[in-house]
């Protein structure tokens, strides 16, 4: 019988939510996961499902500046800036300026893909775990591309990954299509990273929240924390929309809307929720798809799941709504006959689901103790890593609770960096 070493609330139940009430579960915690919105739906459910150790560069990198004011001026280009007189979204674009550099690149390259290659390998772990079938399988992705000038960055980029010991193979175009036998390609060639992998995000989710419901977790949804009741250097306690919470520990995740959560702390955490596409589309017999792929001209993700396939993209930053631009969708529906010309996909209308990456400015996840306080930990602003990341979140919070060293170095993605 485990001892209850007492409880731990967690706010937002994402990956990273469930995950790190996974890992406290069965360290003997008892767990409360306050959501402010529902179980059935969120920035989990709806993305890519690639787990990518191969995403070891961050976000905020040399050439993304001038490649971003490209594509600005494109409303179907894969990234768009709304513009509005928002000071968050300045604050924000200036800090992603400062970070956009080759130095913040190989400061941060080994960590990123510590992290990543860990949560890899606790993703097979959940695999093997009686209850767990998410269509795991680590049979890589490939980063396919059309022009020379892209297969001059993969190429580098590839090596650097070697660098990294990851595994990457550059392959020319009758190397890719013998990947791909079923689905005739248009590409000069890809990247195939070895090391990355797909999951399908719904079972993943339904499967945690089953076990954790078995395992006595209690959720509550449409909960949102309003205020945080401080006692000396600890949170004692969380005023919400649904009454009052205590617990001996906090986690915070929250996604995108991790700011707003720790600006009632006085904790400063900048990120701007990056707005994404998906759809399903059902090919035929003679179409099937066995790896996943990243269009990357067009930055479009491919990703075979429940006899289907997600096609996913789009970085829309700019402050949450609820609006579907359809411009930005034909983008990505436009881009797929150009790599698979076999593959005539419709608009598609009612079906388009769409979520909020929590971008950071400097590219990297928020992950750590609070120092002000004893009883706080933040696990969140994965950006477009975040399903990869999520068990490396859980595990290292779980970790943190009690009081042994996280399995990586997370100290790059201190949460309190920005204040």
């Amino acid at each position: 019988m485990k001892i209850n070493k007492g409880t731990v609330i967690v706010i937002g139940a994402g990956i990273a939510g469930l995950s790190s009430a996974y890992y406290l579960v069965q360290q003997g915690w008892k767990v409360v996961v306050l959501e402010k919105n529902t179980l059935a739906d969120n920035c989990s459910y709806g993305n890519a499902g690639m787990i990518v150790p191969s995403h070891f560069t961050p976000l905020a990198a040399p050439g993304i500046v001038a490649q971003g004011v490209r594509w600005m001026f494109d409303r179907k280009s894969p990234f768009y800036v709304r513009p509005n007189l928002s000071w968050n979204l300045v604050d924000w674009g200036l800090k992603f300026l400062k970070h956009a550099n080759k130095q913040h690149v190989e400061r941060s390259a080994a960590a990123i893909r510590d992290l990543n290659v860990h949560s890899s390998s606790l993703y097979d772990e959940l695999a093997a775990q009686e209850g767990f079938d998410f269509e795991l399988e680590q049979t890589g992705i490939l980063m396919y591309y059309k022009t020379k000038e892209v297969e001059h960055e993969e190429r580098e980029l590839a090596k650097r990954a070697q660098d990294l010991q990851l595994e990457v193979d550059i392959l020319d175009a009758q190397q890719a299509q013998a990947l791909e036998p079923a689905l005739r390609l248009d590409v000069l060639g890809a990247a195939f990273y070895k090391c990355d992998g797909k999951l399908y995000p719904q079972k993943l989710m339904q499967q945690l929240i089953a076990y954790l419901t078995a395992n006595g977790v209690e959720f509550h949804e449409g909960t949102e924390v309003k205020r945080f009741v401080r006692s000396g250097n600890r949170i004692k306690e969380l005023v919400t929309s649904k009454g009052h919470f205590v617990g001996d520990e906090i986690v915070v995740t929250g996604g995108a809307y991790l700011p707003q959560l720790t600006s009632k702390i006085g904790v400063k955490t900048p990120l701007m929720p990056g707005k994404g596409y998906s759809f399903m589309y059902s090919s035929n017999a003679e179409h099937t798809m066995r790896h996943a792929a990243l269009l990357l001209e067009a930055r479009v993700a491919v990703t075979p799941m429940n006899g289907q396939i997600r096609f996913s993209g789009t970085m829309e930053l700019g402050s949450a709504n609820d609006t579907i631009y359809t411009s930005r969708v034909q983008g990505i529906v436009e881009s797929i006959p150009k790599y698979f010309p076999d593959l005539q996909v419709p608009y598609p209308e009612d079906k388009i689901w769409f979520g909020y990456r929590p971008c950071p400015p400097d590219g990297l996840p928020y992950l750590g103790r609070l120092t002000e306080f004893s009883n706080v930990t933040v696990a969140a602003g994965g950006g477009m890593m975040g399903l990869s990341l999520g068990p490396a979140f859980g595990k290292a919070v779980a970790d943190l609770l009690n009081g042994e060293k996280p399995a990586t170095d997370i100290s790059l993605f201190n949460p309190e960096r920005f204040n």
